[in-house]
């Protein structure tokens, strides 16, 4: 199964070199690497670390992460900047793992033997299937590299080594940066070696349990692999499967939590028990059950959402922290998750339809065309096709997608290191929609949505309009592990018809729309303002040109 972008949230993972530094983050003399020989620069630059580093302290993972993302872009020869960004990384996925109630309950409970047979299919797929060769000694190190960092979070700590002597914690600390640190490995019994060598010291020294220790080893050597790769717990699992089937049990939220204000809502989904109980895009859950969770990290509030079909979850909404607080009670049930939730005519006398596609799953082509249909009995003679912040999906999807409006041409290649991953995908398809056509794209427009927005650009099939694409031009394939888990691992790049691979840079649209200040940050899925949405003002502008209403 060929992914290419699909969780709301994008994956929090670093690319991380072939060697391991483990740099001791202080406050002074922090000074760029390779920064400006410039005093007032310098200042800057340690202004901007000591930010970051105080973030960390007070384990603000998230924002730490946000704030060194644009350090770096700024002082991209920092190393102090990268391995912050780095760092904050690793400390969030731990958090994401021990909130996460299947990693608790499901993979703690293994036994030693059963946590390496597991360690050891991980790292089989990873070295077999990842587009970059992936030694041994790679893998372990960022492994090591992971549970040191799990030494200093205070959620493994608590669960792992609760009442532990804090100079016995530091010192294990120091053994793993002065003996294991890069450690040669020839062969996987000399790593099988080292990590058992490893989890007795753990035990002996700290109590932690050694299956304890090779969980961190499997999980940490994944996440030093790329942006996108990971290994996934069983809920996570569950949950990447259910987003491509478009079904899941919940309240239909997404969200993101906001230290201090509570759980964002992100979206609402059409048709949701949460829609039908008034939430909205913008608004704040502060209550779960009678529990305040105004600083629960997105994931511990997942926790307590989750549940089966038919229980109920009461909630605390404020629209914003000066309003009060309402309560509601919402319904646990399927939700189908449509990925065209809207698909209207917005200006019936010149004929203008206009489609949100918000993913791209296994029912996307479908809905296309029945969007299409519905629109063309309208009297559709264009179209705006928005994908803003739509972070992708299929790779099949968005090339079935893509060729209802491309005649004939190549829409997107691949290329990794295997060869089934050199594949090809051209427009084959009778009954091309040949309208005019314009693309809304933004920043958080991903993978399956650059996919449409290369091929669409190459072609010369439309214009593009918003904002420059996120920039992630890579293919994910979904491979099931044992013990109900499985690994996203990145597994081909791909490349638009031109043969132009956008990484980190992405597609830039062909007219760029800068958004006034005030401008909505949360759109729900289900909400449209045409008049005050100045990228499909834009689009209208395009498709109400001569050359087009002549038509």
């Amino acid at each position: 199964m060929f992914l290419v972008g699909l969780e709301r949230r994008l994956a929090l993972r670093a690319v991380l070199g072939a060697c391991i530094a483990f740099v001791l983050i202080s406050s002074s003399a922090l000074v760029g690497v390779s920064a400006e020989q410039d005093p007032a620069n310098d200042t800057v630059v340690r202004q901007a670390i000591d930010t970051g580093v105080e973030l960390e302290r007070s384990r603000q993972w998230r924002d730490a992460i946000d704030h060194y993302k644009q350090a770096v872009k700024d002082w991209p020869d920092n190393e102090y900047l990268k391995y912050g960004l780095r760092r904050s990384k690793f400390h969030f996925s731990i958090d994401r793992r021990y909130a996460d109630t299947s990693f608790r309950d499901e993979l703690r409970a293994l036994s030693f033997a059963e946590t390496f047979a597991l360690f050891d299919e991980v790292l089989d797929q990873v070295r077999d299937q990842y587009v970059d060769s992936v030694s041994t000694t790679w893998f372990v190190a960022h492994g090591t590299e992971s549970l040191w960092l799990s030494l200093a979070n205070e959620h493994f700590l608590e669960v792992n080594a609760f009442g532990a002597d804090a100079a016995r914690v530091q010192e294990l600390r120091d053994i793993l940066r002065d003996q294991y640190w890069n450690k040669r490995l020839r062969t996987r019994g000399e790593a099988h070696t080292m990590i058992r060598e490893v989890a007795d010291r753990a035990n002996r020294m700290v109590g932690i349990n050694p299956s304890a220790v090779i969980l961190e080893y499997a999980f940490g050597g994944c996440n030093g692999l790329d942006d996108y790769s990971s290994f996934l717990t069983p809920g996570r699992y569950r949950d990447l499967n259910s987003n491509i089937d478009g079904e899941f049990v919940g309240i239909g939220i997404v969200m993101e939590a906001e230290s201090g204000n509570g759980l964002l809502l992100v979206d609402v989904l059409p048709k949701s028990p949460a829609f039908e109980q008034g939430l909205r895009a913008g608004e704040f859950i502060v209550e779960i059950d009678g529990k305040e969770c105004r600083h629960l990290t997105t994931d511990e509030a997942a926790g307590l959402l989750t549940g089966v079909s038919g229980s109920a979850v009461r909630l605390g909404i404020q629209s914003d922290s000066r309003s009060p607080v309402r309560r509601v009670v919402c319904p646990r049930r399927a939700v189908k998750v449509d990925s065209i939730p809207i698909a209207q005519m917005i200006d019936g006398e010149q004929g203008i339809g206009y489609i949100r596609m918000t993913g791209f799953q296994k029912n996307s082509p479908s809905e296309m065309d029945a969007a299409l249909a519905t629109l063309s009995r309208q009297g559709m003679r264009s179209l705006i096709w928005d994908l803003r912040g739509n972070p992708g999906g299929l790779l099949s999807a968005a090339v079935e997608v893509s060729d209802r409006f491309l005649s004939d041409g190549r829409i997107v290649s691949t290329r990794g290191r295997s060869p089934d991953q050199n594949l090809s995908y051209s427009a084959n398809r009778i009954g091309t929609w040949n309208i005019p056509l314009v693309l809304l794209i933004d920043e958080n427009s991903a993978s399956a949505s650059e996919i449409v927005a290369g091929a669409m650009r190459d072609h010369q099939r439309g214009k593009i309009v918003g904002r420059q694409s996120f920039g992630k031009w890579s293919v994910q394939t979904i491979y099931p592990a044992s013990r109900s888990t499985g690994l996203r691992l990145t597994t081909a790049k791909f490349y638009s018809p031109n043969g132009d691979n956008w990484s980190k840079i992405g597609v830039r649209p062909d007219i760029e729309v800068t958004l006034p200040a005030g401008a909505p940050v949360h759109r729900g899925s289900a909400d449209l303002d045409v008049t005050g949405d100045e990228d499909i003002q834009a689009a209208l502008r395009v498709l109400r040109e001569p050359q087009f209403t002549r038509r």
